[in-house]
């Protein structure tokens, strides 16, 4: 979905990043570096991983975990807000951009902070304990539905959730797009409403974020 059609014309999107975002130079050279490649729009928008971090630092999270890595901007960010003994799991199948993401993270100071697992994602989760005190979720759309019920298992009381591209260019409110990813996000969309489970808020920033907060225990009041 074009930034003016969430309510912000092209004009007052570049105000609001000229006194806003604060991006350092190593993230920003990978933002542009990614913004080359034909996949580009894979990459989260800075304004939003300006918000990751921000929320990184608001928990004080110490462990997070990321399901989607592509070039490695969002697990920079995040690292980044983390302190020295923080640490954050990114999950990808693709070698050839984690290879890409881990030559950034060493270049920004945070490579230390981050462990990156190749392979499917789904076998991946499988091996991982709990607790994480955030989730990003950002990878293929068929599986959200697993990732976010996967993302609870893992997630400690109170802990976060981030889910990207939940207006999907503007597709879920166009009934006649019904690709598998389009319905997935839809069908994941309209569940989190309803889910008692968590507390949440879909902000309509860049491609849309969903952020949930689970519950401490059943019995706690929406």
């Amino acid at each position: 979905m074009s930034r003016e059609s969430l309510g912000l014309s092209p004009g007052l999107q570049e105000y609001l990043l000229s006194v806003s975002l604060r991006e350092d130079p190593v993230a920003r050279e990978l933002r542009e570096y990614t913004a080359g490649r034909s996949d580009a729009n894979m990459q989260i928008a800075p304004e939003q991983g300006q918000f990751m971090a921000l929320l990184v630092k608001l928990m004080g999270a110490q462990r997070i975990l990321e399901i989607g890595t592509f070039t490695g901007y969002s697990a920079l960010l995040m690292a980044r807000s983390l302190t020295d003994d923080g640490h954050l799991i990114t999950l990808d199948v693709n070698s050839d951009t984690a290879r890409t993401a881990e030559k950034f993270w060493k270049k920004a100071g945070v490579s230390h902070r981050i462990e990156s697992v190749i392979g499917p994602a789904r076998e991946s989760l499988k091996n991982l304990s709990p607790p994480f005190d955030l989730v990003f979720i950002d990878a293929d759309k068929t599986n959200y539905d697993h990732y976010y019920e996967s993302a609870l298992e893992l997630l400690r009381p109170g802990g976060a959730i981030l889910i990207d591209n939940v207006l999907w260019d503007g597709n879920v409110i166009d009934e006649r797009v019904q690709d598998a990813d389009t319905r997935a996000i839809r069908e994941l969309n309209q569940k989190i409403q309803g889910d008692k489970r968590v507390e949440i808020s879909l902000l309509p920033l860049a491609d849309g974020l969903t952020l949930c907060r689970k519950k401490e225990s059943s019995g706690e009041n929406t």
